[in-house]
């Protein structure tokens, strides 16, 4: 079981981004130093849902102050970057910290970011499959050309090259290129993925049940793709949630529910969309409410047990918990301490 923090920089109302941030850094400080195995960072743009706008720039800086643990985008979203330059981020991630990067990346949704960084409508309903095939080209071979419909450019060479690390590393960290993931939240991402057997990430907002068949539908697709049974049941797929320990039975839930409502809601409405479509914002009670009840939120065993129920029905084993929840800079250092102290020896 390899469990790590969800950091999304919220902002909590009466807050400011760098308040958020802040708390985001030392948040993933403290994973490592609870003995923790990752750190997931969010990426978000003109709301205080997430203040951190370049999750690989985030990146950098906690691998930089960290030794150990490893570091991932959930996600980078890939619309908004060119394939090309966060290529060049992640293998520059991945060589200077020896291995130790993660890079996720998604769709992202329908919002004016598009707008913004003219990306536009069809790179986020059509382009993340040309885009994502462009990304695993720059890491994995010596020289690239763009030949897709929205990136053509003559052949170029990659440097530096992701798979060169020092002697010795790139056998310590499993790979000879950084680990790409895909957040995945319909059918056809899942086919995506599987198609290069690349692992999932998946939402908070699912339960085992949905986890379970994605997880299903993944290694039918992978299988169909000619992807050997090894590599089918060894994708190292990943499951985001909510954790919040506290020995009280209903404590920890209080605390959310008192707490996550207020930055839901001030952080959901913020979102807009680049084409004015209908949106259906959930009830921010009720949403904090489904994740309680789906998640390690309560004391210890209770946390640990539904860990180790979502492992036995989804097969997945490694977790993102989003450890903020309570707003609070202090009651996050503790929450992400008891994760490593009282949870964690409970999985082993």
């Amino acid at each position: 079981m390899r469990i790590g923090t969800f950091v999304l920089a919220a902002q909590f109302p009466g807050q400011g981004p760098g308040e958020a941030l802040h708390r985001a850094v030392r948040s993933a400080e403290a994973a490592e130093e609870s003995g923790l195995d990752s750190v997931w960072l969010a990426e978000h743009h003109f709301v205080p849902y997430g203040v951190c706008p370049s999750a690989t720039t985030l990146a950098a800086l906690l691998l930089g102050r960290t030794r150990r643990i490893r570091v991932g985008t959930a996600v980078s979203v890939l619309p908004n970057h060119h394939p090309v330059a966060l290529g060049e981020q992640a293998a520059l991630l991945h060589l200077t910290s020896g291995g130790r990067f993660s890079l996720g990346v998604g769709r992202g949704g329908p919002w004016v970011d598009l707008e913004v960084f003219g990306g536009g409508l069809d790179a986020y309903e059509n382009g993340f499959p040309e885009a994502l095939e462009l990304l695993l080209d720059w890491l994995r071979e010596p020289r690239v050309a763009g030949r897709g419909e929205r990136f053509g450019f003559r052949e170029v060479a990659v440097v530096p090259r992701a798979d060169e690390l020092l002697d010795g590393a790139a056998e310590a960290a499993g790979t000879s290129g950084p680990e790409v993931i895909v957040a995945c939240t319909s059918p056809k991402s899942v086919r995506l993925a599987a198609g290069r057997a690349l692992p999932m990430l998946l939402g908070m907002h699912c339960g085992d049940e949905e986890k379970a068949e994605m997880v299903a539908l993944w290694r039918t697709a992978a299988r169909e793709a000619g992807h050997p049974p090894e590599v089918v049941e060894g994708a190292a797929h990943v499951s985001a949630g909510v954790a919040q320990i506290e020995d009280g039975p209903g404590d920890a839930t209080e605390t959310l529910v008192k707490t996550m409502p207020g930055w839901l809601r001030q952080g959901l409405d913020a979102h807009v969309t680049v084409d004015a479509r209908h949106r259906v914002m959930r009830d921010p009670v009720a949403y904090t409410e489904l994740l309680c009840a789906l998640h390690p939120v309560g004391p210890p065993k209770l946390a640990a047990d539904r860990l180790a129920a979502t492992a036995e029905r989804t097969g997945i084993t490694r977790f993102a918990l989003l450890v903020e929840g309570s707003g609070d800079l202090a009651a996050t250092e503790e929450n992400v301490r008891r994760l490593g102290a009282d949870v964690l020896p409970l999985l082993t």
